[in-house]
């Protein structure tokens, strides 16, 4: 199931992000009310303060192949909303996609660490949570923010949403 995070100050960013995924990626199967995002002033001097984060996720299935294209994707749509919508910060929208599978989140990135792994054209990705015994589980490389227990819960709902296509798909 793909998975798309998007975070911003400004309200109408992820609105924004959310109409050019529908058109891209299909029809939303699960929204996350607007989580605050206050784990951590990495963001602050490109996005500014008072973040809040949405997630999406969709109802097509994701061929997993796509990842590396999504990635590139969504950075061009930062690159336009940034282009397009003379807020003060270099960065006004954080998109930041990935897929969920019954057993973990996966999330793809631009940026190169110990724990992430190179898929092709500069694109990263790492298992940010794996669900284990009726639970998600974290690394310890894990964002803080993906520790929280309503980002948790939101995910689980996704994982259910999956397991039922999965079944219904199987059904004969």
């Amino acid at each position: 199931m793909l998975i798309l995070a998007a975070f911003s100050r400004h309200e109408a960013a992820p609105a924004w992000a959310r109409q050019r995924a529908v058109a891209a990626f299909g029809p939303i199967a699960l929204e996350s009310p607007p989580f605050s995002f206050d784990q951590t002033d990495y963001y602050r001097a490109t996005m500014g303060a008072g973040l809040r984060k949405v997630f999406f996720a969709f109802e097509r299935p994701y061929a997993l192949d796509d990842t590396v294209e999504t990635k590139l994707t969504t950075n061009r749509w930062e690159e336009q909303y940034a282009a397009g919508h003379g807020h003060a910060e270099p960065r006004p929208l954080n998109l930041d996609p990935g897929y969920l599978t019954l057993g973990k989140l996966v999330l793809s990135s631009t940026k190169d660490f110990a724990h992430r792994v190179y898929l092709t054209r500069g694109i990263y990705a790492e298992v940010t949570l794996f669900y284990r015994r009726g639970r998600w589980e974290h690394h310890e490389f894990t964002f803080a923010d993906y520790r929280r227990a309503d980002y948790q819960a939101f995910f689980t709902r996704c994982r259910d949403c999956l397991h039922r296509r999965l079944r219904a798909e199987a059904a004969p």
